[in-house]
């Protein structure tokens, strides 16, 4: 019961994170301008007059489309936090019985899962700055991961023992991954997706104009509403640029770790194909949201196999490293 009940909470935080994407990439990011309910209410308001503290219209129109996006997230989001707060209980009151029992994971990830309330929180009140934004985006990857995580380590069944050879690039991999979905989170956050309108080349040349120095600014002061973003078309450029150059340096080495993999380790041969098949998934939906400029389904689409694939390096990273008896 205790692992199905980890499974569950599995799904419902890839859930989140498809939902947080889609509110992003549908601009609804702010479609409440207060937290955590909406003009004062833990609904939406049908309608401005059933606004009661109107200064919040004062900060934004009521769009109740937007608006519900972003509750609905809201709502899910919450629910998975009410889920890792019962693991965490769960799991203390098992350790009084099994000292195998994790806790330190489960404790670890209510932790993270309080913070993530902050940073979603800090996502309104800041008007989307994008380095809040990434940060949250990134927070809910790694929730997803160690939920995973804990799930492989508690599973009645422990995978076979495989060679640790394969340790040091697959964390190498997981490392490059991570950055790259950092990247990713950047270049969304700074609205920078539809910078480079076709491939492989960039606004029709190798090289177009960019500024690196004004594309990588971590913080610029409060009180900017960063809503479709404050970046000149050079900045969004050398960010969108840099999204694509990590696209191929992780095309090649996660590529080149499932080949080596495959031609001399068949136990291993499962995971590396998951790892492949999503490496290349996620690359031609890459490739897909330039060419269909931006589609809000394969734009989602985009974020929700990033997320997959993160965590098929988390399980290729398990077997190697099993947790000790």
């Amino acid at each position: 019961m205790y692992h199905r009940f980890i499974q569950l909470t599995c799904l419902l935080a890839f859930v989140v994170i498809v939902l947080g994407a889609y509110t992003r990439l549908s601009d609804a990011g702010l479609g409440c301008p207060d937290w955590p309910g909406c003009y004062g209410h833990l609904v939406v308001p049908a309608s401005e007059e059933h606004v009661v503290e109107k200064h919040y219209l004062e900060q934004r129109a009521l769009e109740p489309e937007k608006g519900w996006m972003e509750m609905i997230h809201r709502y899910f989001a919450g629910t998975l936090g009410l889920f890792i707060l019962a693991i965490a209980i769960w799991s203390w009151r098992r350790r009084a019985r099994d000292p195998r029992q994790p806790l330190l994971l489960p404790l670890f990830l209510l932790a993270l899962v309080v913070f993530q309330a902050a940073l979603g929180m800090w996502t309104v009140t800041l008007l989307l700055k994008p380095v809040v934004v990434m940060a949250h985006l990134l927070g809910g990857f790694a929730t997803f991961s160690f939920l995973v995580l804990l799930a492989l380590r508690t599973a009645p069944r422990r995978p076979l023992t495989v060679s640790p050879r394969w340790r040091g690039m697959a964390a190498a991999g997981l490392l490059i991954l991570v950055l790259q979905i950092a990247l990713g989170g950047w270049t969304s956050t700074n609205y920078a997706a539809l910078s480079c309108g076709d491939f492989p080349t960039c606004q029709g040349r190798w090289l177009p104009e960019m500024d690196f120095g004004e594309a990588f600014v971590m913080w610029r002061g409060l009180g900017v509403n960063y809503e479709y973003g404050v970046l000149d078309n050079p900045a969004r450029t050398a960010i969108h640029v840099t999204h694509r150059v990590g696209a191929v340096v992780t095309l090649l080495f996660l590529g080149w770790l499932v080949i080596r993999i495959l031609r001399h380790d068949r136990a291993l041969a499962g995971a590396a194909l998951l790892v492949g098949g999503l490496l290349l998934t996620q690359f031609s939906l890459g490739i897909a949201n330039v060419l269909l400029q931006l589609p809000l389904g394969v734009a989602t689409a985009h974020n929700g196999v990033a997320a997959l694939l993160l965590i098929s390096l988390v399980y290729l990273n398990f077997r190697l490293w099993p947790p000790r008896s």
